[in-house]
């Protein structure tokens, strides 16, 4: 099977220069599954969760820094609190640009945030299913109080030095997320709304130790979505259970994309095809 070189490489969406990679095998020969980062992540912080990914699932992996992130051009300073919706409008551009066909969006923080609106706002039948890690559905208090801390933390200690092995302008980034997100503005901020309007599957996973939110995220969805729901709470997991608990999620990923794309989606055998043609007019 052809396999697609993970090194980065670029992509232009609303004119801007982005960094992007692929692991594991290309979208003509297998499903894919799109990363969207969280709101300090790009392509590099994923670490070695999209080899172990494609090696669970069998799937291809494309992942990309949105702007402001990695080794992306800057974006512009600062964010409007309607920042996730405006990359969720970018969402089908970044699929078209990476030749995905049907994928499952895995977003983490944010980018859960961003891949739940896009399904919840726009009809794309390339996307056939959502594994969101982390997301945010409303603003919560522990969210903005660590938040809070975190800009504290640049300010005093060498979390930006640490930031700026990831991402070429770490002060872009992290004011580009901060500031948005400890704008008062910002409090009223939410897209519960548009989870009545998903009509794909979900898998939704998040930590117990989560420091950026709490398990009313989760029961949040199983109230407001109207499609098949799937919630876990990963003991003892922080806001990144995908680096601190792999093995957890890369199970339950597996799990979710061979029930969509083998079981239900599973390609047509001889015996079906022929009784299909018995069954035409």
């Amino acid at each position: 099977m052809t396999r697609i070189d993970p090194n980065p490489f670029r992509i232009i969406i609303d004119g801007r220069s982005l960094e992007a990679a692929w692991w594991g095998p290309p979208p003509d020969a297998a499903p894919s599954i799109v990363l969207l980062h969280e709101g300090l992540g790009c392509v590099a912080m994923w670490r070695d969760f999209p080899t172990r990914l494609a090696e669970a699932t069998g799937s291809g992996v494309f992942a990309w820094s949105r702007a402001g992130y990695g080794r992306s051009a800057p974006a512009p300073l600062p964010r409007p609190v309607s920042y996730m919706h405006d990359e969720a409008a970018l969402l089908s551009h970044v699929l078209d640009a990476a030749g995905v066909r049907r994928c499952v969006l895995l977003g983490h923080s944010d980018g859960a945030s961003v891949a739940a609106i896009h399904a919840g706002t726009t009809q794309d039948f390339r996307v056939r299913g959502l594994i969101l890690i982390a997301p945010h559905f409303v603003v919560e208090n522990v969210t903005v109080a660590s938040i809070a801390a975190a800009r504290a933390a640049y300010q005093r200690t060498d979390l930006r030095a640490r930031l700026g092995r990831y991402h070429a302008d770490p002060d872009n980034a992290f004011r580009g997320w901060c500031d948005a997100w400890l704008d008062p503005a910002f409090r009223g901020w939410r897209i519960d709304d548009v989870l009545p309007y998903i009509r794909i599957p979900m898998l939704i996973l998040q930590g117990s130790a989560d420091e950026y939110g709490t398990a009313e995220q989760l029961r949040i969805a199983e109230r407001e979505a109207m499609c098949p729901v799937r919630t876990m709470l990963i003991e003892g997991a922080d806001h990144s259970p995908h680096l601190s608990a792999p093995d957890a999620v890369l199970a339950a990923a597996a799990a979710f994309t061979h029930r969509l794309f083998t079981v239900h989606e599973r390609p047509l055998s001889q015996a079906d095809e022929e009784a299909i043609r018995k069954r035409a007019p």
